[in-house]
């Protein structure tokens, strides 16, 4: 088991902000039902949504692909009974991490008045 790659992400809340304004449909299209049930949890909170979709990013860049060849959808962040956060691929996400032999993506979130930052270590070997 080894370090794979590692993809980091920062985001102003306040872009969120203005795409949700602009785009009702953007919270549909980028995240699960299990996300969604998380946001409404939180209330829907500006930080609590573009924490995760920083998250959906970062993935991406531990891929070394970007989002290419698999919806940001596939990749689900999710947090657990303490708060902390962890990551479910799905179809073609979880297709590409098994071929870079990806055995765990290990998540950590953050965030200021202004900003979130979400970085991802992905571990695995032959």
């Amino acid at each position: 088991m080894g370090l794979i790659g590692n993809g980091v992400d920062l985001l102003e809340i306040e872009r969120i902000v203005a795409i949700l304004k602009k785009r009702p449909h953007f919270i549909e299209r980028y995240f699960t039902e299990n996300e969604r049930v998380y946001f409404e949890l939180k209330h829907m909170k500006a930080e609590t949504i573009a924490a995760t979709f920083a998250a959906k990013e970062a993935v991406s860049k531990c891929f070394g692909t970007g989002v290419r060849g698999f919806e940001l959808k596939e990749i689900e962040v999710l947090r657990d009974e303490l708060g902390k956060p962890y990551i479910i691929l799905h179809g073609k996400a979880k297709t590409l991490a098994e071929s870079l032999k990806i055995t765990e993506l290990q998540l950590s979130l953050s965030h200021s008045k202004k900003m979130v930052v979400a970085f991802v270590i992905a571990i695995g070997g032959h």
